[in-house]
């Protein structure tokens, strides 16, 4: 079993009482460094947090996966020893084993950031309907961002020191996505992707953001370059 005790996985959690615990405790067999950002759930999430053995932060209220996973960065540069990064969904729709090999590409490229893609790998249980949105979004990415990926809303990424200290998520929501391949453009930071598997249950399935929420994602994205210039 490959150990990763200079990794932290940072997990945003809103409303995930029903898996998280599990996926702490898949995390923490790893021997990874396990942040959970609890962002405003108002269901049991606080106490499976808690009792899986993950780092806990709150916020008092819902502010965004965006906003989530800045928090758990910020707090996941202050633990000892920790030199690579994870961003990792709560609802078991990401494969530990997948995150382990990015970890590893990391190391063996030098590059900064590892990005998952769904589109080299597998996807499991997605619509035809999701599977169309999600490519129109990585042509909307590549078209705006200069950056070219295979997939563009992947939330599974592993990177290195100099990205966790210099990247800074601003937008709070699902936007954010889009940001961070921005952020990559912007701040120069070397990336390469690798194929992962995305499995999407009927309980992720649930949990997932509307699919014509990406039409608003796009529009905001638009937005945030005009008012940049």
């Amino acid at each position: 079993m490959r150990r990763v005790e200079d990794a932290a996985f940072v997990v945003p959690v809103f409303n995930e009482a029903e898996v998280i615990g599990s996926v702490v405790k898949d995390l923490l067999t790893h021997g990874a460094h396990v942040v959970c950002v609890n962002d405003g759930s108002t269901d049991g999430s606080h106490d499976e947090i808690l009792n899986a053995g993950a780092y806990l932060v709150n916020h008092p209220i819902n502010m965004g996966q965006g906003a989530a996973l800045q928090t758990g960065i910020e707090f996941a540069r202050m633990l000892p020893g920790v030199r690579r990064f994870v961003t990792f969904d709560a609802d078991g729709q990401h494969r530990v084993e997948d995150a382990l090999r990015m970890l590893a590409v990391l190391d063996e490229t030098g590059v900064d950031i590892v990005l998952g893609s769904r589109f080299l790998g597998e996807v499991n249980g997605a619509s035809a309907l999701r599977r169309a949105v999600l490519k129109m979004a990585v042509r909307f990415s590549n078209a705006t961002s200069g950056v070219k990926l295979t997939d563009a809303h992947n939330g599974l990424r592993a990177f290195n020191r100099h990205v966790a200290d210099t990247m800074r998520i601003t937008t709070s929501d699902m936007t954010h996505a889009s940001e961070i391949i921005e952020l990559i453009s912007r701040n120069g930071y070397t990336y390469v992707e690798v194929p992962v598997t995305i499995d999407y249950t009927e309980y992720s399935t649930q949990k997932a953001q509307p699919v014509l929420n990406a039409v608003n994602i796009a529009f905001d994205t638009l937005l945030r370059k005009v008012s940049s210039r």
